[in-house]
């Protein structure tokens, strides 16, 4: 009887030894001896074939898509197959007014049509792990409708909220903490300049940024100069130290970095962030 007691008890340890050895920890710590990138492809779903092209592209890219484009579904769906990860690319109003497009978010409306507006925009989308700004270099200055979205965020439980920083005086992301939603700010953008040069300066910038800090952001579009940059340039990031992650790892590990590191290092973040009335 002692001997079967005994051999039952070394099974179970045995399973949970076996069990913990099988548990790894998260990418986004068995690589913090790395700096690691995000690169969000914005205005997802308004084109198939560039789309298409994005989506397939061999890296952990993630992709922001406009609420009700055309083929936002079925992109989104292919992305997630693939593994990558998928977010709501919400438009909000400008400063100039621009026209927004089915789904946007204006100064103005009652609390019940820009909650029905954000519903309606992740229902149309599959997959949706987080959400963006498209362009909104008026609305994310207002903190009531920052704290409207950011309230609604917090209720779905499990999404992120990443700022565009389509201005300088946005108050997105400060709102975004005082509910808790985890987030993160744009560091570049890579594409604002059509040019192969400008996009390869920008992903340098981007690297930089990533070295000194930990992490970084940047947001690029599916424009031909830029996936064709994407394409060269990606497979390379091997060989030069940098891993590239979902947001949402590159999110934990900021948080985590934030815990751990010095503090004069994370004032140095806004010399790169502030980039007045770019609206993507």
């Amino acid at each position: 009887m002692i001997a079967r007691w005994v051999v039952c008890f070394m099974t179970i340890v045995l399973a949970c030894q076996a069990q913990a050895e099988d548990r790894s920890p998260p990418n986004y710590l068995t690589t913090l001896d790395r700096p690691a990138i995000s690169i969000i492809i914005d205005d997802m779903g308004e084109r198939h074939a560039l789309g298409l092209h994005a989506v397939r592209i061999p890296a952990r890219l993630t992709y922001s898509f406009l609420p009700h484009s055309p083929y936002a579904r079925s992109l989104a769906t292919l992305a997630h197959r693939l593994g990558k990860e998928v977010m709501l690319h919400i438009p909000m109003e400008t400063q100039d007014r621009r026209r927004l497009g089915h789904g946007g978010l204006r100064p103005g409306m009652t609390r019940q049509d820009f909650i029905v507006s954000i519903l309606n925009g992740l229902g149309s989308v599959p997959y949706v792990r987080g959400i963006n700004n498209h362009m909104g270099s008026l609305l994310t200055q207002d903190p009531t409708a920052m704290s409207w979205l950011m309230e609604e965020i917090a209720r779905q439980g499990n999404l992120y909220f990443v700022d565009s920083r389509t201005t300088r005086y946005t108050v997105a992301q400060q709102v975004a903490n005082e509910f808790r939603v985890p987030g993160i700010s744009r560091n570049v953008f890579l594409d604002n300049v059509l040019d192969p040069r400008a996009i390869e300066r920008e992903f340098r910038r981007l690297l930089t940024i990533a070295r000194r800090e930990g992490v970084a952001l940047a947001i690029g579009h599916p424009h031909p100069q830029t996936l064709a940059f994407l394409d060269e340039a990606l497979p390379l990031l091997e060989e030069r130290g940098i891993v590239l992650l979902p947001v949402s790892e590159l999110i934990e590990r900021a948080q985590w970095l934030k815990g751990h590191r010095p503090a004069p290092l994370l004032v140095k973040r806004s010399l790169e962030t502030g980039v007045a009335n770019i609206e993507n």
